[in-house]
């Protein structure tokens, strides 16, 4: 249970911080990424607005009154007079035909004249207006009837972006090792005090049974010398006789579930015939259905066998019995299912009812948890069985689950 914990732990702690890792860096490129094509959509929208060309005010450059900074007056928002200069760009203008008319590619020597003539024919017949084609920003502009593409070279701000990305990447990920490796380390720290408080609590459960052991044998004793005195007919020595079965049972079965659930359970696994141990175990069960007026079918695939603890199985099944015999509605079906399913053995037992809670399922091996409180006196079982067939079945390494499929039955899977 513990080491089940520190694992849920583990795995919440690290997802959360990938998912915030996973937001950050995702906010934090994608507005990246944003700004790079927002700055360069604006200088396409000057160029485009100034014919292919960065404007000029009175022959050159203006100084700001408020700054000694040189900016173009129409490129405000990036103030910066060595734009025209670091800025690589083409043109390229087509007929109302899609054939190409003219190319300007004087401001870039990465491109030649047939390049940027077949940039712009494959753009021509796309339908988007503004976008990338390979490194280029482009944008397209109708001017008297013909269309001008114009090209931006964003190359170097690709690769700042790509390597930003990757750093990024980089840089989550290690965080994100550290974080585990931190979290592994100090999981035990916070699982400490669960761990005695859970240690004490299965101490607490042995100690207190193996102390209620004794005075329910004198209880047993003296009521065997009261019926000696007053006869074996006496309801009241009959239940109290009664009573302390019921309360001897319950002890054992709270010692063993105790056992079953420590970190290392000692299981003595054998190979044995399993399909003659669920044949023989199935058996005992037939009269008791048949007695209750019930359906009970077996199927059992033979030459099964199992390495486990034959006793434990023994019980594990006929908790499982037991549980479809008590919880099957009246004149229902009971059917007992065992096969192989590649290299495990999968056992099914499966029961009608009146009606099944499915949002319960998942608690149904949950200890001391009924379905139907109400049948507590008419079954006269305590809570616990199905959490030990649970504890069996994992101290085999196996699953078991509950499954409904209509409300109005039952099918409890055992992969082993």
């Amino acid at each position: 249970m513990i080491k089940k914990l520190r694992r849920k732990f583990f795995a919440i702690s690290v997802l959360s911080v990938f998912l915030v890792l996973l937001v950050i860096m995702s906010t934090i490129n994608i507005l990246n990424y944003s700004r790079m094509v927002n700055d360069s959509d604006k200088v396409l929208h000057v160029l485009a607005e100034n014919n292919g060309e960065f404007p000029k005010r009175n022959g050159g450059f203006k100084r700001g009154k408020k700054s000694n900074d040189w900016f173009f007056d129409e490129l405000s928002p990036d103030k910066s007079p060595e734009l025209p200069y670091e800025s690589r760009y083409f043109t390229v203008r087509l007929s109302q035909e899609g054939s190409v008319t003219s190319v300007d590619t004087g401001r870039i020597a990465a491109i030649d004249t047939e390049t940027a003539k077949e940039y712009a024919e494959e753009l021509w017949e796309s339908s988007r207006t503004s976008g990338f084609v390979s490194n280029y920003r482009f944008l397209k502009k109708d001017d008297n009837g013909d269309t001008v593409i114009l090209f931006l070279d964003c190359r170097s701000r690709m690769d700042a972006f790509r390597t930003f990305l990757v750093y990024s990447v980089m840089v989550s990920l290690m965080g994100m090792v550290a974080v585990a490796a931190l979290v592994l380390l100090l999981s035990r720290m916070a699982m400490k005090p669960v761990q005695e408080s859970y240690e004490k609590q299965k101490s607490f459960i042995t100690d207190a049974g193996h102390e209620i052991k004794t005075p329910l044998t004198i209880i047993d004793a003296d009521a065997s010398i009261l019926e000696m005195d007053c006869g074996e007919d006496n309801e009241w020595i009959q239940d109290i006789r009664a009573q302390v079965r019921r309360l001897t049972d319950l002890t054992k079965d709270l010692i063993y579930l105790s056992r079953m659930e420590e970190e290392r359970p000692q299981v003595q696994k054998i190979e044995f015939p399993l399909s003659e141990v669920l044949t023989e175990t199935a058996q005992s069960f037939q009269s008791l259905a048949k007695v209750q007026e019930k359906t009970f079918s077996v199927e059992i695939e033979p030459m099964l066998s199992l390495c486990g603890d034959e006793k434990a199985i023994t019980q594990l099944l006929s908790i499982l019995l037991d549980n479809a015999l008590k919880y099957s509605d009246a004149h229902g079906a009971i059917s007992l299912k065992a096969f192989a399913k590649g290299r495990n053995v999968c056992i099914e037992v499966f029961n009608t009812a009146e009606s099944v809670n499915t949002a319960g399922l998942d608690r149904l091996f949950d200890r001391f948890y009924r379905v139907d409180k109400s049948r507590n006196s008419e079954t006269g079982g305590y809570g616990i069985g199905l959490s030990i067939a649970k504890a069996v079945t994992e101290a085999h390494k196996g699953r078991i689950t509950a499954s409904s499929a209509d409300g109005k039955s039952l099918t409890i899977t055992v992969i082993l």
